[in-house]
């Protein structure tokens, strides 16, 4: 990778990395950069290599081949303590015969800090986390999220140029879950710190990341921003991993004048010049179709069909429309401006799909190779 004179070497960067458990791979020649104060997330499956991929980073686990640099410094053969990382588990780790002060102050203690220093430190990132009036209790009298908390500050006492985050809000129930990832977003500006994060939650990733990898089976599929990976997937893995999608399988056709896309059950749709004849699928997101009569006169593409299912889901609808293709979902969100004017309708209603031509995006169709787990490490 070549980097102007004065331009900064990422924080992490790995180069052909690779891991193997005897016969096993669970890394497989990965190269990655992460910038300076990144919020990145490794998203995948189960087995797919990203808890792996943190434990190399931090140190826990030797690589097999490639190079791991942190700030441009090459770290393979440093042990975790000499590596400018702290890690945040899942379990989170807390001394349970200790305050919350001690806990925080404990790394800063082994590192030989002047305890004005460490008192300080201990404050400062007890008031970050929002448990300043905290410092003498115990563990065992804190909430899990509030754990959660003392462990964060725990790690960033320390200051560390990465901060490794494996499935941290995992034990959260869902309501503190969704507290705790906003607090994470908002400590993660107020430090400037880079976060390495670790998830199988795409909705965690979607909401807090940067940037996101998604993984699967020991490889790096698409590397983007949380509206990249979600608009433009590279392939069906990553659009059927990240949030639920529809997907509209056929073949590619085109006569010169006019290129379309014939549909497994029949139905044509006028796409765009440019496309490659043969098997294709294109995807679109449920938010993204809307509903009207059968033979509505419109520019816009789509499918007629009828209603088998609906759903009410609180802040949206959830409507299920079997066509020859195959089930359409759409969702209708409540009092938003739905696309589709007038009642929802009504089950066995014929009713049209459509979208606009802009939200429905070609898919490479690999998912068969995609998704599995090694049956080994994370």
């Amino acid at each position: 990778m070549t980097r102007g004179m004065t331009e900064p070497p990422p924080a992490i960067e790995l180069v052909s990395v690779t891991k193997r458990y005897g016969d096993a791979v669970a890394l497989d020649a990965v190269s990655l950069g992460i910038a300076k104060g990144e919020f990145f997330c490794l998203l995948g499956p189960s087995g797919c290599g990203k808890t792996t991929t943190l434990n190399l980073i931090g140190g826990f686990i030797p690589l097999s081949e490639g190079e791991l640099r942190i700030d441009g410094r090459r770290v393979n053969d440093l042990p975790p303590h000499k590596r400018s990382v702290n890690t945040v588990f899942q379990n989170y780790a807390l001394f349970p015969h200790m305050t919350v002060a001690q806990n925080v102050a404990f790394g800063l203690r082994m590192e030989g800090l002047p305890q004005a220093e460490v008192d300080t430190r201990v404050s400062e990132y007890l008031d970050l986390v929002g448990l300043a009036g905290y410092l003498k209790r115990y563990p065992s009298e804190l909430s899990g999220g509030q754990q959660q908390r003392v462990a964060l500050a725990r790690a960033l006492a320390k200051r560390p140029s990465v901060l490794l985050l494996d499935e941290p809000l995992g034990a959260l129930d869902l309501k503190l879950r969704k507290q705790m990832q906003a607090e994470l977003t908002r400590i993660h500006r107020q430090v400037g710190t880079t976060f390495v994060f670790v998830t199988h939650d795409q909705e965690e990733a979607l909401s807090m990341a940067t940037r996101i990898a998604i993984m699967s089976d020991g490889h790096v599929i698409q590397v983007g921003t949380p509206r990249e990976i979600y608009e433009r997937p590279v392939d069906r893995f990553v659009a059927n991993f990240v949030g639920e999608t529809n997907f509209l399988g056929g073949e590619v056709a085109s006569d010169g004048a006019r290129t379309v896309l014939r549909l497994v059950g029949g139905d044509e749709i006028p796409i765009p010049a440019g496309i490659a004849q043969g098997p294709a699928t294109l995807m679109i997101r449920p938010e993204s179709l809307g509903l009207r009569p059968v033979g509505t006169e419109s520019t816009d593409p789509g499918v007629d069909g009828r209603i088998v299912n609906i759903a009410f889901m609180g802040n949206h609808t959830r409507i299920t429309v079997a066509t020859g293709s195959g089930d359409l979902v759409v969702v209708r969100p409540q009092g938003m401006g739905a696309r589709s004017a007038g009642p929802i309708g009504e089950i066995a209603e014929e009713v049209c799909v459509w979208w606009s031509a802009s939200d429905a995006a070609f898919v490479a169709d690999r998912e068969s190779t995609r998704g599995g787990g090694l049956g080994g490490p994370d």
